[in-house]
C-alpha cells in the first residue's frame, strides 16, 4: 500500500521535473556563444534564469473535459479510477474490518468477565459450605462507626 502510494505519487510529482532535467535540449543561454574571460558580460556572471522561468505558457486543461468523472487523483482516467477503487477500498473497508477485529479483542479493561467468574466462584464456594449465597451482615457491624445523631 505504501509502496504503491509512493510511487503514485513520484509519478505525479517528480516525473514532469526529471523528464525536463533529463532532457537533452539545453537552455538557451547554454547554446549561445561564450564570452571573453576578460569581458564585462563574463565578469557579471551567468544570465540564465532558473528552470521554469521564461518557458513558454502552458494552456491550462480543464482535467474535467478529458475525465468528467475525474476524482483527483491522476490525471489519466484508468489510473484516477484504479487510486479512486484503492484508496476507498483500503481506506473504508479494511479500516473497519480491522478496526472491528481490533475493537473485539481489546483486553477487558473494565475487569467484568474477572468479576463474573469470580462471583460464581465464591457461589459455589459458599454453597459447598452450606453458607446462604449472600450473609446477612456484608460488612461488620462491629466496626461500622455510627455518628451520635444517627443512633437517637
Amino acid at each position: 500500500m505504501a509502496a504503491l502510494l509512493l510511487r503514485l505519487s513520484l509519478r505525479r510529482c517528480c516525473l514532469p521535473a526529471s523528464r525536463r532535467l533529463l532532457s537533452n535540449s539545453l537552455p538557451a543561454s547554454a547554446s549561445a556563444p561564450a564570452t571573453a574571460p576578460g569581458s564585462a558580460s563574463a565578469l557579471a556572471g551567468p544570465q540564465h534564469q532558473p528552470l521554469g522561468y521564461g518557458d513558454a505558457e502552458q494552456p491550462e486543461v480543464n482535467l474535467y473535459d478529458k475525465n468528467p468523472e475525474y476524482h483527483g487523483f491522476s490525471s489519466d482516467p484508468v489510473v484516477d479510477v484504479w487510486n479512486m477503487r484503492l484508496t476507498f477500498f483500503f481506506g473504508i473497508s479494511v479500516a473497519i474490518v480491522m478496526g472491528s477485529v481490533f475493537v473485539y479483542y481489546l483486553p477487558d479493561h473494565g475487569m467484568r468477565q474477572w468479576a463474573r467468574r469470580e462471583a460464581e466462584r465464591q457461589l459455589k464456594q459458599r454453597e459447598a459450605q452450606g453458607l446462604p449465597p449472600i450473609a446477612e451482615n456484608y460488612y461488620n457491624p462491629e466496626k461500622i462507626i455510627l455518628s451520635p445523631s444517627a443512633s437517637e
